[in-house]
This record gives C-alpha cells, sequence and structure tokens, in this order.
C-alpha cells in the first residue's frame, strides 16, 4: 500500500472520516457522538463550506466524508466533484430528506444518503457499510432514488422551479411546507425568526404562491415533503 492509499477498514483499521457542514456546533455534535466510537472510526478533519472541505479531503485523504448538502460556495455535490481523492466514499448526512437533494446528490457521486435523525449507532453503521462499498439510505429516501431512475420523478421540471430559490431558502420552504411554525424554522436552521419571514416572503415571491398552504400543495406535488 503506498502512502496516499487509504487504510482498509475491512483489515481491522479504524475508518477515517472528514465532517462536513456549515453549523460547527452540529459538526462538534458529530464528532461527540463518534468519539463513543473510536475504536471503529476517527474524525481526521473537518470544512465548513466547499473550499475548506475539499482542503481537508485532499490533506487527509480519508476513507469516507460525511457530507452535508447545502453548503457554502457550491452545495456538496461541488465537494465531491472538486476533491482530489479517489479513493474517499462519500456519505451524505442531512437535514433535507427532499427529493430532489437525495437524487442530485447520488447523481453527484455519493454512495448513500442519511438524514441527521440518525442515532450514533446506525450513523457508525452506515459509514462502515459506505467504507465498504455499500449503498446505504435512510428507508423512505430509498424509494426517491428508485422513482427517480424509474422514471416516475421529473427531476427536470423540479430543478427547473428550484433553481429560482437560494439553498437556504430551499431549506426554509421545505420547513414551513411541512408545517412548521417560524419560530421551528428558526431554530432548526439557527437562524433568526425574521430572516425565516424574509426568506419565506421570497420563496413565495419567486413561485409566484400567495400562502403556506399553496405552498405545501406544491412542494406535495413535486414530492418535497
Amino acid at each position: 500500500m503506498t502512502s496516499d492509499q487509504n487504510p482498509d477498514p475491512a483489515a481491522g483499521g479504524r475508518i477515517r472520516i472528514v465532517l462536513v457542514d456549515d453549523h460547527a456546533m452540529f459538526r462538534a455534535g458529530v464528532r461527540g457522538e463518534l468519539a463513543g466510537h473510536a475504536d471503529a472510526v476517527e474524525v481526521v478533519g473537518e470544512g465548513g463550506d466547499v473550499d475548506s472541505a475539499v482542503a481537508a479531503i485532499e490533506a487527509t485523504r480519508p476513507d469516507v466524508v460525511l457530507l452535508d448538502v447545502h453548503l457554502p460556495g457550491g452545495g456538496g455535490v461541488q465537494v465531491i466533484k472538486r476533491a482530489q481523492s479517489p479513493a474517499t466514499r462519500y456519505l451524505a448526512l442531512s437535514v433535507s430528506d427532499a427529493a430532489e437533494d437525495v437524487i442530485g446528490t447520488i447523481r453527484g457521486g455519493a454512495r448513500g444518503y442519511v438524514t441527521k435523525t440518525i442515532t450514533g449507532p446506525e450513523l457508525v453503521d452506515a459509514i462502515r457499510r459506505v467504507s465498504e462499498g455499500d449503498a446505504v439510505f435512510s428507508p423512505r429516501l430509498a424509494g426517491f432514488v428508485l422513482d427517480a431512475f424509474a422514471g416516475s420523478i421529473e427531476v427536470a421540471e423540479v430543478d427547473e422551479d428550484l433553481d429560482r430559490l437560494t439553498e437556504r431558502e430551499r431549506e426554509v420552504m421545505r420547513l414551513i411546507a411541512r408545517g412548521y411554525a417560524y419560530k421551528e424554522v428558526a431554530k432548526e436552521l439557527f437562524i433568526s425568526i425574521k430572516t425565516v419571514e424574509t426568506h419565506m416572503s421570497s420563496v413565495l415571491r419567486k413561485l409566484q404562491l400567495s400562502s403556506r398552504h399553496e405552498l405545501s400543495r406544491w412542494a406535495s406535488d413535486r414530492h418535497l415533503l
């Protein structure tokens, strides 16, 4: 094995991980959770945006990257495209369970996609499976991938609509469409209620909708909930 190859997790070594998320508190929480499984996994680097993530991956050449979908600088798929570490595998770990995020990230090169409701032991198992080459999904999300590749979700239409929104607006839109109160959205996304209101106004304007009810129906029709 050359110096720039990753250690083989199947051979008994710890799985080396780079953790990518734009919320430092979330990264700290995941790092703390994984510390309880130090015999199996090791966090060797972190990134809070696309540039820092790419730098961390190229510096450490990890076995697995835990990758948030929405990041400053271009999003998680840009990290996969730009990072020069061919042996590294990617597992999306995101608050989003929207069809277009799941499908887009898998098409971008990720081996799996799980949501942030996953437990610590489940996450460690998902990391292990991805490091071994398996495709891993939270149960509900696997159906999105099957539907997309079977052609029953019109991904092009969804993308065209969502291209009008910023990544933050998409996050706000999905939570509001699911029935979250502004206060709950603010807590979930670590932003102020005023910022939520501003994003919501922008979402309704860009999508030419007039109410939360219309937004929920719009999102449901496009398999975004």
